[in-house]
């Protein structure tokens, strides 16, 4: 019975090994020498100005959202034409044209919204 959950095993096996042997022998053969400049939190150049941990504008969240939204929704549209090519016609046309009508409205509807104002 055991023996049909042998290969599981063995997978799980080597894709730890395959995970955590590099880190490990990075870690230890890898240079060490820290001094204070390596050690310190900023790594733009400068000092930083602020606090860390102040909040984020809401907005900064809803651009994101957005441009991954209409973003994946583009990008959707390449790969299901290309599939399709021969077997779409006049319906997948159709079907498009609805979808990117759609998309549009709702592109227009958080442009009047005021979701891309940075005020």
């Amino acid at each position: 019975m055991l023996q049909n959950y042998f290969p599981i095993l063995l997978f799980i096996l080597v894709g730890l090994l395959v995970g955590v042997l590099p880190l490990m022998l990075g870690k230890l053969l890898g240079p060490n020498r820290p001094d204070p400049e390596k050690l310190s939190p900023y790594e733009c150049g400068f000092n930083a100005f602020g606090d860390a941990r102040k909040r984020f504008d809401v907005r900064y969240y809803l651009v994101a959202i957005l441009f991954i939204l209409f973003d994946l929704e583009v990008a959707f549209m390449i790969p299901w034409a290309v599939t399709l090519k021969d077997e779409l016609g006049l319906f997948g046309l159709g079907a498009m044209a609805v979808f990117l009508a759609i998309l549009v409205i709702g592109f227009v509807y958080e442009w009047k919204k005021g979701a891309l104002q940075w005020d």
